[in-house]
């Protein structure tokens, strides 16, 4: 038997880490077990935060009619800490760190294994495609907001290109290289990927991103949830900026500076109505540019949503981008205003391969 599997053949692990996803985890598990594997045996790890959803139980019994899924549990909760419980016990060569809010296409990991090898590439991923959870007006105004670039950036995973890239989510991974950076950083509770994606870069690994796979994403419901989500984004940006500067681009910054200009353009505007014209209206005029380039911009965007999908639910978008982006931009003003630090504790780093 050598490393890499059973016999001759090749072992993938999935890394999966999940917390509370009763609704999502058997459509991630099912499409999972039912991947072509023609030159491949698969491990599928579920790392559970402890969940208190039926998520654990719904694992089991998957578990227990298919070997191949293993329960594992993470005290600790957080994410890093699930993939590198997954990095510990995963005896493959190739890992995958998947989501439980996606549903990955029959041929996912063998294309994106073929690609990685054809590219010479420490990672690749698939094209990732956001769509709603469900039908409901919220759902869909969600994944609409998270799949334009207006809402989420030309840069991010889900509006990402074919070609190599500076980051890949949902990828499979050659599991040396992550484990000879140390596996993933335990103080960052989020962009831990962005992270680990810059570390192999700057030891000169490739990262790759094909369209010919992909992968259906399923962002949360709410509306209220996008925009905590928002929130948590900006606000741990700072921190990973913090502890890593070149994890991240400055286009993570936008919608902090755009915050910057909308408050202080409307602070302007409020204190024209106590001043006399033509002041007034000159104070007011920042305020109308900025507010009034956005929304121009939102709507454009919105066409182009209520065209691509037929819905007219979607000419709402430009509120919705509006407060997206404010709530991502207040996240990053409370981490700077409050001085957020990390966690003084420094985690235990994973021992590289051996061999």
């Amino acid at each position: 038997m050598n490393e890499s599997g059973i016999g001759e053949r090749l072992l993938v692990s999935v890394i999966m880490p999940t917390y509370n996803e009763a609704r999502m985890i058997e459509g991630a598990l099912r499409s999972l077990l039912n991947q072509e594997a023609p030159n491949f045996d698969l491990e599928i790890l579920v790392v559970d935060g402890n969940s208190s959803d039926g998520t654990r139980r719904i694992v089991a019994q998957i578990a227990e009619a298919d070997p191949r899924v293993r329960l594992l549990f993470n005290e600790k909760r957080r994410t890093p800490f699930a993939f590198n419980i997954g990095l510990r016990e995963a005896r493959g060569t190739y890992v995958c760190i998947l989501g439980a809010h996606t549903v990955y296409n029959q041929d996912y990991i063998s294309v994106c294994l073929n690609e990685l090898r054809a590219h010479g590439a420490a990672g690749c991923t698939g094209r990732v495609i956001t769509r709603p959870a469900n039908d409901t007006l919220q759902a869909q105004l969600a994944a609409w907001v998270l799949s334009h670039p207006f809402g989420s950036s030309s840069k991010s995973f889900r509006t990402q290109s074919e070609g190599f890239a500076d980051i890949i989510n949902f990828p499979v991974m050659l599991k040396k290289p992550m484990l000879e950076v140390g596996g993933y950083d335990e103080e960052l509770a989020r962009n831990q990927d962005n992270d680990m994606n810059q570390k192999l870069r700057a030891r000169g690994h490739k990262l790759y991103c094909t369209w010919k796979t992909h992968c259906i994403y399923h962002p949360k419901d709410r509306l209220l949830d996008l925009f905590q989500y928002a929130y948590r984004n900006g606000f741990w940006n700072v921190l990973s900026f913090k502890k890593n500067l070149f994890s991240l681009g400055i286009h993570h910054l936008v919608p902090f500076f755009f915050l910057i200009g909308f408050v202080f353009s409307l602070g302007l505007a409020i204190s024209g109505l106590f001043t006399p014209q033509p002041y007034r209206s000159l104070l007011a005029v920042p305020y109308i540019v900025v507010l009034g380039l956005h929304l121009g911009a939102g709507w454009l965007s919105a066409l182009q949503v209520s065209i691509r999908e037929k819905s007219p639910r979607a000419l709402l978008l430009p509120l919705v981008f509006l407060a997206f982006h404010l709530a991502y931009g207040f996240g990053t003003f409370s981490a700077f205003v409050t001085n957020a630090k990390l966690p003084a504790s420094t985690p235990e780093r994973l021992a590289a391969a051996k061999g």
